[in-house]
């Protein structure tokens, strides 16, 4: 039987290198191996060989099982790689690039977040990023947000179940409730508990609010927030950031204003105003674009540095906003609606 299984390997070897089609090849691996195979009919063998020799003949088998499988297996990868280069043609290599004359791009509101870090960035402000799912002590508490704050409402923010638990979010304590953030300013928070000033971030990405969806507003959009703690920072050197950026962004015929507000993160806060007629649908003397303020002495109490020796300002945008101005775009849900005739305008 020995002499029997060499030679089906040795015949396998010098057949099934030569077969070009797969019918071929289904009968070749059937007449080898298939159950009505010759490898099959030397294994129904087994019943005439004498039971000592019988361990020394089935391993003999099964090897030569193997050596058969391994031609077999060859032999098909040879077939299939010849069906692909037949179905994809002479004309064709299949290691160019795509022809698509249509390649991506990125989307309108990633080309604006990206354009403000780098305008941040050359001032020296880091980008720092933090989880969609929060607390009420990152969203809220810790902003000196009052319990009693619209914001804090039901049908202004998005509650999860009191049962939910969220793994990346560290701080939670009985009773506090998880929430999509309504805001990146909890990034601000987490920033300033891991280490001490000076610090200046800024903090793009999306948030979530119970809006009711129209032209203008979106039950999720995407803000930038920024936080500068240092010593000696004042009104006037956040005046002179916000002029920069908005200028860089917007065109150096833009001009800015402040307008006092009440925001529970900052004292004193300000709405900012900005006149940018050389936009395209600008019409008004002055748009609202933003907030910002000084941070409020309670903010630093309470996470713990010394409001007599750091101060510092926060200020927040809409990226939405500012990418409809820059565009000339009158309804945010363009945005989201995946419509390649208004993306493929930005590419």
């Amino acid at each position: 039987m020995q002499d029997q299984l060499s030679a089906l390997v040795e015949r396998a070897a010098a057949e099934i290198p030569h077969i070009c089609s797969r019918p071929e090849f289904e009968a070749a691996k059937a007449g080898f191996v298939g159950p009505k195979g010759e490898l099959t009919g030397l294994m129904k063998q087994m019943g005439h060989v004498p039971k000592e020799e019988k361990p020394a003949v089935g391993k003999l088998i099964n090897e030569t099982k193997q050596q058969l499988l391994k031609i077999l297996e060859a032999g098909l990868a040879r077939i299939e790689a010849a069906e692909l280069a037949a179905a994809l043609g002479p004309a064709i290599d299949p290691t160019l690039p795509s022809p698509d004359p249509l390649p991506g791009a990125r989307h309108p509101l990633t080309q604006v977040r990206e354009e403000l870090n780098a305008i941040l960035r050359k001032v020296g402000f880091t980008v720092v990023e933090g989880p969609e799912v929060e607390t009420e002590y990152y969203c809220f508490d810790a902003l000196n947000t009052p319990p009693t704050h619209p914001a804090r409402d039901p049908q202004d923010t998005f509650y999860f179940p009191a049962d939910a638990k969220f793994s990346n979010v560290a701080r939670k304590v009985a009773g506090e409730k998880y929430l999509l953030r309504t805001h990146t300013s909890s990034v601000q928070i987490r920033t300033m508990l891991k280490g001490e000033p000076p610090i200046r971030i800024v903090s793009p990405g999306r948030v979530y609010r119970r809006d009711t969806v129209d032209a203008t507003h979106s039950a999720n959009f995407h803000q930038l927030e920024g936080l500068y703690v240092d010593k000696n920072v004042t009104v006037k050197d956040l005046k002179a950031l916000l002029d920069y950026v908005l200028k860089s962004l917007l065109g150096s015929d833009t001009q800015v204003r402040f307008r006092p507000h009440y925001f529970g993160y900052t004292e004193p806060s300000f709405e900012v105003d900005l006149s940018a007629k050389h936009l395209p649908k600008v019409n008004q003397e002055w748009v609202e674009i933003m907030g910002c303020g000084m941070v409020d002495p309670a903010v630093f109490e309470d996470v713990g540095y010394d409001a007599s020796v750091w101060t510092g300002y926060a200020f927040g945008m809409g990226i939405e906003r500012i990418a409809m101005m820059i565009y000339g775009i009158d309804d945010i849900r363009y945005f989201y609606q995946n419509d390649l005739r208004f993306l493929r305008q930005f590419a």
